[in-house]
Formats: structure tokens, sequence, C-alpha cells
């Protein structure tokens, strides 16, 4: 690959060091897109107009550095290829540096042997395909899967784990289990989890799972020769026409993080390999191909309510503020002909999409996630949250101030037989039409209750609005908050009033706050739920409610439901190959994990064995 010196790039490019960005400083980092949007910085690009000259170039070109980028970018430099890794953020990882480092991958791996578990690739596709899952709330969990990607998926589940330990992936010495999957099948333990890391730090800025797990293939990565160009978000990728011909290269935006406070941007934790640059833009091309791992469109509003109209701008996608997941991938590779694919699976009632946190009073509440105070990324997460140790302790209310679900419920939102609930139930047979009638059927679920229609919606959205746990001083103190360190929970998110209407005039305060609360309304729930304590709660049946709601002062925080994983995305093959609407190979385009659409397979599963896949195959096939 051409290497190229931060002093000759901006010479050439006739940059000055350290201009400005369009005259102003750059706080975010990866840059959400708004809408209409192409460019975090506006421009809605030509993907046939070729640069006159190339920044950079490399053989693989691979955008994101996640549980796809990594793995593609280590497998294709094992095929020969030169490879240089393009990521929005200050640092590697992408989401899954913030998941819960559980990682499913099965059909017969060395561990599962170990284990004396029966498992193999034919046993593994036909769970991820069996028509007779569904969850207590109804949804198929694999009956909308892309039947050729589960395939080849299948096929190569095992030998990508085997790659994971060949790349010195370090996992806990445990027996495989399913303890903490979703989306894996249920014929056999399949998962392994990650070393975690106690607490945040540079190099577990968000204190997750999958810390190791991306920090052990960076290591690989970098000791093998994949060089890396940080802080650049991918706004554009080049075809030699919008119907025909190979994709050529791509051009991405300076995204430096520079936190409040502060004037040199973050730094990545290893720095081997990287290509320093802050010229406003960078054409990279590629000789062979390139691959899209950009994490998935949760966080592009427009985008993820063309499956779920619901998805208004109020709920948050998780972890927002490390990794955007902003649908750039997709939109680009839509841009130059493909399509999207798997809609239906984004759609489905699951964990996984839609998920409820204990953690309140913050938009970035992810469970898998430890934020800390030690985090390099304080000033711009600003807000960890609190956790609610037990809803006996407090009630949810809709933006109207009213109840609309058995709190108790909540806690544990059932992720269905994918996480083996039919144990409980009979039993799971593969393919056995009786599977999905074991379940007691529960279609009153959180999530549909929480963003029903309600008399608070409006135009032009008709918004759910976002949902507050209510309670009172005697409940934060069971709760045992720590509310003193301005880091605690957000001011816009969290409300200490006296008095119950007061308190609905502050929630109404909220950003996205779509209806004025009345505090009567309020007031009303508060003494009816009062009514049910040591009783019977007549409205959702929340076993025996403990605690009445009465002493001042009183509080609201944040408890909406969040965005997590994306399920549907660009039109791939087996090969991950990007296809049209009409299935036509885009020549030299991959793409996989959340980015890519058909797979409902679990997050770090589906995007470890297609960067896998796609890796080789961009080296390789080009």
């Amino acid at each position: 690959m051409k290497k190229i010196s931060r002093r000759e790039f901006l010479k050439n490019t006739g940059v000055a060091a350290g201009a400005a960005v369009g005259g102003g400083l750059l706080l975010s980092g990866c840059t959400s897109l708004g809408k209409g949007q192409t460019s975090p910085f506006g421009a809605k690009p030509d993907p046939t107009k070729l640069p006159e000259k190339w920044d950079l170039e490399a053989d693989v070109v691979v955008i994101g550095s996640g549980a796809v980028g990594l793995p593609a970018a280590i497998r294709a430099r094992d095929a020969g290829a030169s490879v240089l890794v393009v990521e929005c953020n200050y640092d590697i990882g992408g989401h899954a540096i913030t998941s819960g480092g559980n990682v499913p991958l099965g059909g017969g791996t060395s561990w599962q042997i170990r284990d004396g578990i029966q498992d193999d690739p034919d046993t593994l596709f036909r769970d991820l395909v069996d028509f007779s899952v569904v969850n207590p709330q109804g949804a198929a969990i694999y009956r909308y899967n892309d039947r050729e990607i589960h395939r080849v998926m299948a096929d190569n589940m095992a030998p990508a784990f085997e790659f994971l330990l060949e790349n010195k992936v370090r996992f806990v010495e445990q027996p495989v289990d399913n303890r903490g999957a979703n989306g894996t099948g249920l014929s056999a333990p399949r998962e392994v989890h990650t070393i975690w890391l106690d607490g945040c730090s540079a190099e577990a800025p968000a204190g997750a799972g999958g810390t190791m797990l991306c920090r052990d293939l960076e290591v690989s990565a970098r000791e093998k020769g994949v060089q890396f160009l940080l802080n650049y978000h991918m706004d554009i990728i080049f075809r030699e026409s919008l119907t025909a011909g190979r994709v050529v290269g791509i051009q991405a935006s300076y995204t430096p993080t520079i936190l409040p406070g502060t004037t040199e941007p973050l730094a990545s934790f290893h720095s081997n390999g990287n290509i320093t640059l802050n010229a406003p833009t960078v054409t990279v091309k590629a000789n062979k191909a390139i691959i899209v791992g950009t994490g998935g469109s949760s966080g592009n509003v427009a985008l993820r309510r063309v499956a779920d109209p619901r998805l208004t701008e109020e709920i948050p996608n998780s972890l927002e503020e490390y990794s955007p997941q902003d649908g750039s991938g997709e939109l680009a590779i839509i841009a130059i002909g493909g399509t999207l694919w798997g809609t239906a699976n984004q759609t489905l009632e699951r964990w996984g999409n839609l998920t409820l946190s204990p953690i309140v009073g913050s938009r970035n509440n992810y469970p898998n996630v430890r934020w800390d105070p030690n985090t390099p990324l304080l000033p711009k997460i600003k807000y960890i949250g609190v956790t609610v140790r037990s809803w006996q302790n407090a009630i949810m209310v809709n933006q109207v101030g009213k109840r609309f679900y058995n709190e108790m419920s909540a806690v544990s939102y059932p992720a269905g037989t994918a996480n083996g609930l039919l144990d409980n139930y009979g039993g799971y047979t593969q393919g056995d039409w009786r599977n999905g009638i074991k379940l007691p059927h529960a279609p009153n679920n959180y999530l549909d209750a929480a963003l029903a229609l309600n008399e608070g919606s409006g135009p032009p959205d008709y918004a759910a609005g976002p949902q507050w746990a209510i309670l009172d001083a005697d409940g934060v103190a069971r709760m045992r908050w720590d509310l003193e360190p301005s880091y605690a929970v957000d001011p816009n998110l969290f409300f200490k009033a006296d008095t119950l209407e007061e308190l609905a005039d502050k929630i109404s305060t909220c950003t996205y706050q779509h209806h004025q609360m009345s505090g009567a309304v309020l007031r009303a729930t508060v003494e009816r739920y009062n009514s049910f304590v040591g009783g019977t709660d007549a409205d959702f049946a929340k076993p025996t409610p403990q605690y009445r709601i009465e002493k001042p002062p009183f509080y609201a925080a944040w408890n909406t439901v969040q965005l997590h994983d994306t399920y549907m995305g660009a039109r791939i093959n087996g090969h991950c190959q990007v296809l049209t609407l009409e299935g036509e190979v885009i020549p030299g385009l991959y793409c996989g994990g959340e980015s890519s659409g058909g797979a409902s397979a679990h997050g770090l599963a589906r995007c470890i064995a297609q960067g896998y896949i796609a890796g080789y195959e961009a080296a390789v096939t080009g």
C-alpha cells in the first residue's frame, strides 16, 4: 500500500496543518446524518464522479473497525492483500467494543467438542431457519432469514471461531453455554464469553465485555500489517457507473473527537499502523475490493422508520454517543445501485432490536455498558445514569402521565425460545410445529405498550414520546442512588419536585416530550397505584405492589425503550457480495454484520462470521 506521511499529504493537497474544518471545532466524532443527507457535512455527492487523484490506496479498503471490519481486515491480510481500515471514530471497535462480549459461534467448534456438545453446520443451519420457533409475543425469530446467507454462515461459524483463537482472542475458560444468547438456535449450546476488564479506561472506554474481543483482534491486525485511518467518516463509495462497473474507492470526511474544554483530538489506544491526517476530506482507492462494516442504521431516524414508523426521534439508539449507527454504509450502497433487504427482521418484537434497560436518567443506557467516571469519554457522554434495583420502588408512565404496563414484567423482557424458554414448557424439537404452541402467549409486551399510539400523540409523526420512572424520596433511598455527582443523571431527563403537579410541569420541559403532561393526570395515576399497595393491581397485575409513592420530593427518571441491534441492511449473497434489487452482483463491493440484511443471527456471531467470509472473498475474488 502507498505509504504517505502527514506532512507530504498536507503539502500535496494544499491543506494547512491544523486548519479548522468548516470554520468550526468538531466535537462529535462520528457524525449522525440529517434528513436527506448522505454526508455528515450536508453534501449530496455524485458517486460516479471519480476523483482526479487518489490520496491513499490499498488492495482492500475496509470501512469500519468493529466485529466485521477487524476479522475482515485480518483475513484479507492473511490472503496476501494490502489492507486499509477507515474508521470514523478516534479508536477502533465500533459497536462491538461496547457489546457484552457474548460470542455464539457454533456448528462444531473445538470448544464444543471439548465439552462433549454435539453440533454441526447442518444442525446449525436448520436451527437458524426453523419456522416453528416463536417467542411469547408470537414473533417468528428465524422465519424471515435469508436461507443462502444462513447456509454459508452455518458452514463458516466454526472456522470463524478457530480463526479467533488463532488470532489470540481470549475467552473465559468455562463450558460453552447459551447464557447471553438470542437468535443462535436451540439445538446446542454455542456461546463463549470474552474476558471483561474491570471498569473504564483508555483501553476500555465503555467498560464492556466486547473490549478484549476488539483489542485482541486489533493487536493481531496491526502486527500483520493492517493500516488504520481513524477519524474519517466514509461519505461516498465510488463506482464506475450507477448501473454497471466496479467500485473503485471511497471519499471520507475528517471527524475527530475533540472533547468539550479541550483542543486536541482524542488519540487511539494503539497507534502503530495509523495513518495520521487532518485534511477535510480524503480519497482512498481500492485496487481489489471495498468491505462495508459500518454497523447498521439504528441511529438514523429516517432510515429506521422504513422498517418501523414508530421509531421516532425520542427513542435513543443505544451507545449513540460512541457508535451512532448512522446508516452511512447502507446509504452509500443504495446510491450506487444496492437495495435494502430483510426489513421484516427489523420489525419483529424481539430482544435485541428494541430493549429496555434498568439504567435510568440517561440516554446512554445499554445494560452491557459499564460507564464510570474513568471513561475518557465522560465529557462527551456526560451522564451515566442510575440503576433501578427493583421496580417495586417505582411505576412507569407514558408521556401523558399514565401507567401502561406491569413494571415487574418489564425487568426481564422475554426473549422467548431464542433463549431456551421452551425448556420450561416441554422442550424443543427442531422443526416441530408444536414448538410454537407450547409457550404461554403474552402479546401485551412492554415494547408494544410503550410505543402504542396514545392520546398524547400528534402530527407530524404521532410520536409515542418518552417513558418515565416515577418514585418518591423513600424509593430513591431504597434504590441507594447517589445523585450528587454531576455525571449521575441528565437534567433534561431527570426531574425532582415537591409535588406531583410540579413534577409533571418539569417533565414537560424535556426536549423529547411531545405532550404537556397534566399534573392532575399524574396525581390520579399515583393515587390509584397507591390504592393497590399491599393488595391487587387491578390495572396491570403487578405482583402485590409493596410501596406507596407519597413522600416528597418526587422524582421522574427517563426510562425510554431503546434501539440496539440492526437487523435490516444491504442485500448480499452468501459470499457477502452486495447485490442490486434484481440480484446482480456489484463487483468489488462486500458487506456484512448489521449493515447487511437477511440475517437475524445474534450480533457478534453474525458480524464475525461475515467479516471472516468477506475478508477472504475480497482479497481472493476482488
